[in-house]
């Protein structure tokens, strides 16, 4: 377990560099059980920076399961909206919002997936007007990791219990950068990086990127009011941000219309409780037609039936590789870390920012050429076997070899 010293340098990152939290700025803190000692720094470090007041909500994924498995059937498809409704009440009170991504990845392993998919998409419906208001950005939020035990077990299955939490600290300290001198001019100087990375891409103009590598030939047009985002976000009351802790990418928004081609996952993905590999995907006019997976195909096909837009993308992602993330050689089976080891698409619900909207309704995000799904699944295609192309004009411009970037300057040519 960290030491309080360095659990505080942590929550001091999170909240300055990642969340940014103003002086008088109300703060709710989101975790599971486990988390506590974290909690409690993030807590700490609040109110030293000038919290309003920081309210914490805990949760526990063991009770969750029950949830699922005891609930009568007459019942299995209500979820009360009364934290939601909290929520969207500090929303309006200016809050800002930092959750922990500390789930144990199996916690729901096992469990009917009928049963877990009927739960989550009721969940998922009770959850959207919150979740609209997080994707538009209308408050400053961030994602940070929390080592906990059955994370780490996960993780580190061949360690004992202590040691597996251990390694796993060391390793979200390093994907974040707490391991260099200074860490925050450490994140100054990777964000103007990704920044500037967005503004080529935003000044090329492409209409489609291309991806070649072994079993991928995919073409993604991008919408055509698409716009290319980075570390870095800007929220509706002013204050500029860093939603995820690590972030390595940047990522804008394709035409749910316009993908064609085959596709392969380069790295497994945690799905609900059920680990998928080898994913294998052909689209046709802008929709999943086939999908195979060499195992856990059956959990991926449920989440795909989550609504008619579910097989059709809402964000195509480049991430340069070798990155802290990449480096580590592990897969973390958490989305917040893994989507940051390599490029990656996802199926489902497009983010208002790529398409250049500050609203995240529906209507607002069909209007403006983006998907509409309540599902957004990341799964990663990207490895220094898989090139980038951008496409203008019927031109292609190299933008990544062997998964790493051309250069800037070759890329806005």
């Amino acid at each position: 377990m960290p030491t309080p010293t360095q659990l505080e340098r942590y929550a001091h990152l999170a909240l300055t560099v990642g969340l940014n939290l103003q002086e008088g700025q109300p703060l709710v803190l989101g975790g599971s059980a486990d988390s506590l000692p974290l909690l409690r720094a993030l807590t700490r470090v609040a109110y030293r920076l000038g919290a309003r007041t920081v309210a914490v909500e805990i949760h526990d994924p063991e009770i969750a399961r029950i949830g699922v498995e005891e609930v009568r059937e007459a019942y299995l498809d209500e979820v009360p909206d009364w934290f939601v409704q909290a929520r969207l009440r500090a929303i309006e009170d200016g809050a800002a919002l930092l959750t922990l991504a500390d789930e144990d990845p199996f916690a729901m392993k096992g469990v009917d997936h009928e049963r877990l998919g009927r739960r989550m998409q009721a969940t998922m419906r009770v959850r959207r007007p919150y979740l609209e208001q997080v994707g538009a950005h209308r408050v400053n939020w961030l994602a940070v990791g929390a080592a906990t035990p059955g994370w780490a077990r996960a993780v580190f299955p061949e360690l004992a219990p202590e040691e597996a939490v251990e390694r796993l600290w060391q390793a979200i300290f390093a994907t974040v950068r707490l391991d260099a001198p200074d860490p925050e001019a450490a994140w100054r100087a990777h964000m103007a990086r990704l920044e500037a990375r967005a503004r080529a891409l935003n000044e090329a103009r492409f209409e489609a990127l291309f991806f070649e590598g072994p079993g991928t030939e995919l073409r993604v047009g991008l919408a055509p009011r698409h716009v290319w985002k980075s570390a870095v976000a800007e929220a509706q009351n002013g204050v500029r941000f860093v939603p995820n802790l690590p972030t390595e990418e940047v990522f804008t928004a394709p035409d749910p219309g316009r993908v064609e081609g085959v596709v392969r996952s380069t790295r497994p993905l945690n799905a609900a409780g059920t680990l998928v590999d080898g994913i294998e995907v052909t689209f046709e006019g802008g929709r999943a037609v086939r999908v195979r997976a060499e195992r856990g195909e059956e959990a991926l096909l449920a989440l795909l039936d989550t609504d008619e837009a579910a097989r059709r993308l809402g964000e195509v992602a480049l991430v340069e590789t070798p990155n802290p993330v990449y480096a580590s050689g592990l897969l973390f089976l958490n989305t917040l870390y893994d989507e940051n080891a390599a490029s990656h698409i996802a199926f489902g619900r497009a983010y208002p920012d790529t398409l250049g909207i500050h609203e995240g309704s529906d209507e607002a995000l069909a209007a403006a050429g983006g998907n509409v799904s309540m599902l957004h699944l990341d799964w990663m295609i990207g490895s220094p076997e898989v090139d980038v192309w951008g496409e203008r004009s019927g031109k292609r411009v190299p933008l990544m070899r062997r998964g790493r970037w051309v250069g800037d300057a070759d890329a806005a040519e």
